[in-house]
Order: C-alpha cells, then structure tokens, then sequence
C-alpha cells in the first residue's frame, strides 16, 4: 500500500519510542487512537508488513491487535531512521520501582503485631501478662495472646 513518507516515519517513531502498538480492527477509522496524524489503515498495513518481516509479534484479541517490537525489529529501526544504540523503546527500560519503606512500629498496613494498627496483642493480654477488666481480664482465663489450643492456665 502506498503511504506518504512522513506518514511511515511517524508510525515507525512511536513504535521505536513505545516498543509496543496497539491497532483497531477498523479500516473505516479516520485516524488512530495514538499517532493522530496518521490513518488507522495505514497503521494496520504497516504492522501486517512488518509482522510479515518478522520485525514485530502480534497479538490479538476482542478486534484489537497488540504490536510488539523484537529485536530484529529494533534492529531493522535503528538503520532506518538512524537512530544511536543508547536509545531503546520504553519497553526494554528498567523502570526503578520504590519500595516502601517500614520504621520500627510497621510491618505493612497494620503497623505492629498482630495487624491491628498497634492497638495491642488481642482480647486478653499484652506482653507483660493479662489485662485487668475487659474480656477475660482479670479473672486468668482470658487470651493472653495466645493462639487457639493453649492450655488456660489457673
């Protein structure tokens, strides 16, 4: 199919920057989603063409097809609209992910023991022994923190 220059050029750009098109299964749509400039049959051509090449692997589902750019393909870019080796498609960038940070009081969301947001070891007890009052306090049948199973101690 016959297509303008700047036309390829701008569908061969987003795909070496994304790594990664995605087309519409419509020919009658006046432009795509992404590269606006452009027709979406002139997408659709180009990615048959290139998949034909072996320069892209396409997947397809619900009338939609997922372009994904290999290393030939990157290859086969690179020579054409000369561009350095340093530059690579966003999908190839190792993206640094920041961790979560936990102080001393938090393990997660719950912030303490037990999950609760600190609020202490459970129904009966903390770490220095039985609560007075409240349930089972006071009468040494309580948790206690412990699990389910624990001998009631007397």
């Amino acid at each position: 199919m016959f297509m303008k220059k700047a036309n390829r050029l701008a569908i061969y750009a987003y795909l070496f920057k994304e790594g990664v098109v995605v087309v519409k299964k419509d020919a009658t749509k006046e432009k795509h989603d992404a590269i606006t400039v452009v027709p979406n049959l002139h997408v659709m051509k180009l990615m048959i063409s290139l998949k034909s090449r072996g320069y892209v692997k396409e997947t397809f589902n619900w009338q939609y097809s997922y372009y994904t750019l290999t290393d030939e393909g990157i290859a086969y870019l690179r020579t054409y609209m000369s561009i350095p080796e340093e530059t690579v498609p966003d999908t190839l960038k190792v993206k640094q992910v920041a961790r979560a940070r936990f102080d001393d009081a938090g393990r997660g969301r719950g912030g303490g023991r037990g999950g609760f947001g600190g609020r202490g070891r459970g129904f009966g007890g903390s770490r220095d022994g039985p609560r007075e009052g409240g349930f089972g306090g006071g009468r040494g049948r309580g948790f206690g923190g412990r699990g389910r199973g624990a001998p009631v101690e007397a």
